[in-house]
């Protein structure tokens, strides 16, 4: 069984890590969408697609690589045109694991399982609060992986954050 997990990854966390082994033990092949691929860098989006398929796999061991795929996926204003457009990117997949309640509703429909993720630490670990605490000097490197918190210091990402 084929599953995927979507998100922003902005940057990548424990919280996300855990997010993958989840969905990892539910399914033998894991697709990992990155969301927001075609936004320019941003405030909320400071890290390019490249950038954070590379903060995953350096994230995560040889065990997980084996069985995730990475796919870069748009963001587009409509909803529904935005599923079809991932069934264009995606290979076939059993199961979405999602909380968005409108991404439950339309995969609902396809007959695609739809299984809620558990969040570890949802207060702490959250891409904005992360990218707040690298802004202010405030100790952030407990809440990502090693993989991550080398790619943040080797690519200057404070410095990044700080500027947009």
């Amino acid at each position: 069984m084929n599953g995927l997990l979507i998100g922003r990854f902005q940057p990548f966390h424990l919280g996300h890590l855990e997010a993958l082994r989840f969905a990892l033990s539910k399914v033998d092949k894991l697709w990992v969408g990155l969301g927001s691929s075609n936004k320019h860098i941003e405030k909320n989006n400071p890290f390019s697609a490249e950038e954070r398929e590379q903060m995953i796999l350096s994230s995560i061991d040889d065990s997980m690589k084996e069985r995730i795929s990475i796919y870069f996926i748009p963001d587009l204003d409509n909803h529904v045109k935005w599923i079809e457009k991932i069934d264009t990117i995606v290979p076939k997949f059993d199961i979405i694991f999602s909380n968005d309640e409108l991404t439950k509703h339309l995969y609902s429909k396809r007959n695609i399982q739809v299984i809620p993720i558990p969040f570890l630490n949802r207060d702490s670990l959250s891409g904005t609060k992360i990218r707040d605490l690298i802004v202010s000097d405030q100790k952030w490197d407990d809440l990502v992986p090693q993989g991550t918190k080398n790619f943040l210091t080797t690519n200057s990402g404070k410095e990044r954050l700080k500027n947009l």
